[in-house]
């Protein structure tokens, strides 16, 4: 081995593994360095992918040709589309994994991807000279050269672990921390910073009374994490769910002053949408309980995963409040909660594209930016892959606008606004976020992909024909008509109006309530048209219907896009009392209060300010 690389990824946690995968694919000779290779792409917390926003960057990530969506779908245990109350811009896919499943499949996937290296040991000293990353050395003192060095370090930069008054030097539950190697990056001039977030205990759950508990079961129908034709194989378990009760929440209150949160010991800040039990009570008082998730780990292990009870309050107190609950009442545990602070670097002294503004060739990814989230964190990991192959190939860097993916929302927000808590991708963050659905994520995406090489021929040529298919069902609806004895029947059945004439199908979709469904049962040749697709066909006819039933407000927010780039001209300072503004979330009205931004485009950098809020702004100033 000679040690010398186009690519080296420092940190094999979400962020390392899409990194590494997308740079080798790109044909760069790539390194992935890693302190424990069984622990690859680890589930620090809950083994669950996707959620609210979170899915649409798996989806994202899926279409670019990374790799998380297939290795979800081949290891899921449950399956769920969050948010169907709501129109299909807020749909949101969520899967529960088998935690060692997913890391033997990354494992697996790591293996079998040419160009690429994985080496055991941990980095201990960037290299630089002529602020050029050159490399690291490893605290065996082996130097390890590159011409792009990224660094997906998570949360074991100075990890601290906390439990009660006892503190504990790791990166993760029994794993050390990494010492020296923040100095070694901020001696260059950039600069760091702690933040903290917390974990839940984990339950035996042959203790657990499941007859006091809710059964959650998931879905089983057509939707899936990858474009690709890879569905879930793995039995499907069932989540529980319970409460906290005012006997729990006692004990709690009780032993507040011994938190780490609350008596001095924890000065970092936490991730304000994922608070421990102790901030929950101490946020609301007057809360009598709080939802409490159990979710499995695997198919073939008794652990489970208490969601919502995250706390690093002393393991006594933990213990006596969970045995409070009905259906925890004689449960036990495999650890602990613990909460843990890290390093994490600025993302304001990062270029768009990833890459450090002070030294060249470093580019960050994952935690190390102030995110949290497995997905916010592959995400950007396969951007700063994709950017540092690109930058070896002296090629321009790959850079998605905020019209164009969530992920392009993620990383605009982290290097203009930067964080002050840990950072959590939300719908509300995205102000197209009808442009950004989890069904288009291909359509927005996977030629780009193709393109720069990330993506595959089988995945492109896939889209292709999935492209194909929906502008032929979508061509078919705006030509065909229908008379009103073809489809009056199914109309009255669902209480719509009968129609007075013959009209398009494709009015007959934009009404509430008519889907493809119904129409087919009753429209032969419609029928026939969606059943011609290749594979997948209720993703296809998914896809179409959508496009033709929020065609109108697609079209509008597409031109609502071209308003948002002349923020810049919108004087606000002095316009308004934030304070009164009561469409406004009481994050932003502090903040805004606060700052007192000169312009509308400095509002939206702020941390806190969601575009939904400056759409707000928009509308109060007639713009």
């Amino acid at each position: 081995m000679k040690f010398k690389y186009d690519v080296l990824v420092i940190g094999g946690g979400h962020a390392g593994c899409e990194a590494a995968t997308a740079a080798a694919n790109m044909g760069a000779k790539t390194c992935l360095v890693t302190m424990d290779m069984n622990k690859i792409a680890q589930m620090s917390c809950n083994p669950a992918v996707g959620g609210i926003a979170k899915g649409q960057i798996v989806r994202e990530i899926d279409a670019l040709g990374g790799q998380m969506g297939l290795i979800t779908d081949a290891t899921a245990i449950q399956f769920r589309m969050l948010n169907r109350s709501k129109g299909p811009a807020v749909w949101s896919p969520r899967a529960q994994c088998d935690r060692e499943k997913f890391i033997s499949e990354w494992k697996r996937t790591l293996d079998h991807t040419d160009n690429l290296d994985i080496f055991q040991d941990q980095a201990d000293e960037l290299l630089v000279k002529d602020n050029k990353a050159l490399g690291v050395r490893t605290i065996w003192g082996i130097e390890i050269y590159a011409r792009t060095v990224v660094v997906t370090a998570g949360t074991f930069l100075n990890g601290l672990m906390h439990i009660g008054r006892r503190q504990v030097e790791g990166g993760r539950c029994s794993e050390p921390a990494v010492k020296n190697f923040t100095e070694s990056i901020t001696h260059w001039g950039i600069t760091s910073s702690r933040m903290k977030t917390g974990t839940p205990v984990r339950i035996d759950k042959r203790s657990v009374h499941f007859e006091d508990m809710e059964a959650q079961p998931g879905e089983t129908d057509y939707h899936q994490f990858s474009y690709l034709d890879r569905h879930r194989e793995l039995p499907q378990l069932p989540c529980w769910t319970c409460s906290t009760n005012e006997e729990a929440h006692e004990i709690l209150r009780a032993g507040v002053a011994e938190s780490p949160l609350f008596n001095g010991q924890i000065q970092s800040t936490g991730p304000r949408y994922c608070p421990s039990i102790e901030t929950k009570l101490v946020t609301f008082p007057d809360k009598n309980s709080h939802p409490l998730f159990l979710e499995p780990e695997g198919v073939d292990t008794n652990e489970m995963y208490l969601n919502g009870f995250s706390s690093s309050m002393p393991w006594e107190i933990q213990l006596e409040a969970i045995h409070r609950v009905p259906a925890l009442r004689d449960a036990k545990i495999y650890r602990p909660g613990y909460a843990i602070e890290y390093d994490y670097f600025d993302p304001t002294q990062l270029k768009p594209s990833l890459e450090s503004k002070i030294i060249e060739g470093l580019f960050f990814a994952g935690q190390v930016n102030g995110t949290t989230g497995y997905e916010e964190a592959g995400g950007q990991g396969l951007v700063a892959g994709v950017n540092a192959a690109l930058l070896c190939a002296g090629n321009e860097p790959f850079v998605m606008k905020r019209d164009e993916s969530y992920i392009g929302v993620l990383i605009d927000d982290l290097t203009t606004k930067g964080v002050d808590e840990p950072y959590r991708m939300f719908t509300s963050r995205a102000e197209y976020r009808i442009l950004l659905r989890q069904d288009d994520a291909d359509a927005r995406l996977t030629e780009k992909a193709y393109e720069l090489g990330i993506a595959k021929r089988d995945r492109y040529d896939w889209w292709i024909q999935k492209k194909e298919h929906i502008n032929r069902i979508i061509s078919y609806c705006e030509e065909t008509a229908v008379k009103p004895n073809e489809i009056n029947g199914y109309l009255d059945s669902i209480g719509s109006s009968p129609l007075q004439g013959t009209v398009k199908i494709a009015d007959l979709i934009a009404r509430p309530g008519v889907g493809f469904d119904g129409l087919a049962e009753h429209l032969p040749n419609l029928k026939e048209i969606i059943e011609q697709s290749p594979n997948r066909k209720e993703e296809i006819s998914e896809a179409a219907e959508t496009k033709m039933k929020y065609k109108g407000y697609i079209e509008r927010e597409r031109v609502f896009a071209e308003k948002m780039r002349r923020l810049e001209d919108i004087k606000i300072k002095g316009h308004f009392n934030y304070s009164e503004i009561h469409d406004l979330s009481t994050e932003c009205r502090q903040k805004l209060e606060r700052i007192q931004p000169e312009t509308l485009a400095q509002a939206s950098r702020i941390p806190g300010v969601s575009p939904s809020d400056i759409n707000v702004l928009l509308v109060l100033m007639g713009r």
